[in-house]
């Protein structure tokens, strides 16, 4: 037998209620956790004009610059998101509504972040090692976030839709 076989229901015995309060605790975690990165690639990003290389940059590197300012700007604002439609829906009964938006904010937010630590490794290594470097490097991080933000999570979801013993 597969041990890391889930059925779908996982007779909790939860009412409605019980389940969208304890998805809306799941997701505001989830947020948190990605807050805190972003404010790290975002702190990191806003101490890069005080550097003395930085006056050194050529176009394209201030330009990405720029963009990964942006990025991590709306992904932070994303993030914060489901805080202020929460205050929005407060006791009106629509915590399936609040839920499900902060569930597709959350997935948003994780694209930003993919994008910022993407830009922010190609302006790291054009500015360390050059352009073909910075290249190949945003190439290979894209493909491994591809992997590790996609394909793992459709695996593991096809996965546990599998009855156990049918193998992988």
């Amino acid at each position: 037998m597969d041990e890391t076989w889930i059925p779908e229901d996982d007779d909790r015995g939860e009412s409605p209620n019980q389940k969208l309060d304890r998805n809306w605790m799941e997701l505001l975690q989830e947020l948190r956790v990605l807050q805190t990165g972003v404010q790290i690639l975002a702190g990191f990003l806003l101490t890069l004009p005080f550097q003395a290389k930085f006056e050194t940059l050529d176009s394209f590197q201030v330009g990405l610059y720029l963009f990964n300012v942006m990025v991590a700007a709306l992904t932070t604002a994303l993030i914060l998101l489901p805080v202020s439609v929460h205050r929005r829906l407060f006791r009106k009964r629509l915590k399936s509504v609040l839920v499900a938006s902060a569930d597709f904010m959350a997935k948003s937010a994780l694209c930003g972040v993919a994008v910022l630590i993407v830009g922010t490794a190609l302006l790291v290594f054009d500015v360390v090692a050059g352009r073909g470097a910075a290249l190949i490097a945003g190439g290979a991080i894209v493909l491994v976030l591809l992997v590790l933000l996609l394909a793992v999570p459709l695996w593991l979801s096809y996965r546990s839709r599998r009855p156990p013993g049918s193998g992988l």
